[in-house]
C-alpha cells in the first residue's frame, strides 16, 4: 500500500495530466473561436461590397496578420478565400447551410494548415495581433519562429516552458 507521500505524489501527477490536456484543448477552442469570431465581424464590414472586393480585403487582412506570404503559401491561400467566401454568405444570409460551409471551410484550413506542420490556434497564437497572453503559457510562442513579427499587444514570455513545468521563479515575480 503506498503510503501518504507518494500518494499525493501520484494524485497531483495525475491532475497536472489532466490539467495539461484541458489547457491544450481550452487553447485549440479558444483560438479557433477567436478567429471565427474576428472572421464573423471583418466579413460583417465588408459584407456590403462585391464578392471578390470582400473576400480580397479579408483574405489580404489575414494572411498578412499571420505573416503568410500569398505567393509562399498557395495552398493555405486558397483555403483561407473559400473560407471567407463561406463568411461572406453568411455575413449576408446566416443560414444553416451558410453555417455549414463556413465549418466546413474551417475543416479545409485546418488541414492546409497541418500540412504546414501548424494549426488555425498555433496562427492565432503566433502570428496573430489578437493573440490571447494565456495562449504563450500553454503552447509557448517559438522565439525562432520564421518570420514571426513583434506583437505590443503580447507581453514578452517569461519562460519558453508551458506552465506546468516551469518553476515559480518564472511565473511568481
Amino acid at each position: 500500500m503506498p503510503h501518504f507521500v507518494e500518494t499525493l505524489q501520484q494524485e497531483a501527477a495525475g491532475a497536472i495530466a489532466r490539467m495539461r490536456e484541458a489547457a491544450f484543448e481550452a487553447r485549440r477552442l479558444h483560438a479557433r473561436a477567436e478567429l471565427m469570431r474576428h472572421m464573423l465581424t471583418t466579413a460583417g464590414k465588408v459584407k456590403d461590397r462585391p464578392k471578390a472586393e470582400a473576400v480580397e480585403t479579408v483574405v489580404r487582412e489575414w494572411m498578412d496578420a499571420w505573416n503568410l506570404g500569398r505567393g509562399d503559401w498557395p495552398h493555405i491561400a486558397r483555403e483561407m478565400e473559400a473560407f471567407t467566401e463561406a463568411f461572406h454568405d453568411y455575413a449576408n444570409d446566416p443560414s444553416d447551410a451558410h453555417d455549414a460551409r463556413v465549418a466546413a471551410t474551417a475543416q479545409g484550413l485546418e488541414a492546409a494548415l497541418a500540412q504546414e506542420g501548424t494549426s488555425i490556434a498555433d496562427q492565432m497564437a503566433f502570428r496573430s495581433q489578437c493573440a490571447h497572453g494565456w495562449w504563450d503559457f500553454v503552447v509557448p510562442t517559438p522565439p525562432d519562429l520564421p518570420g514571426g513579427k513583434p506583437r505590443p499587444s503580447i507581453p514578452a514570455p517569461r519562460t519558453d516552458a508551458p506552465f506546468w513545468e516551469a518553476g515559480c521563479a518564472d511565473f511568481c515575480r
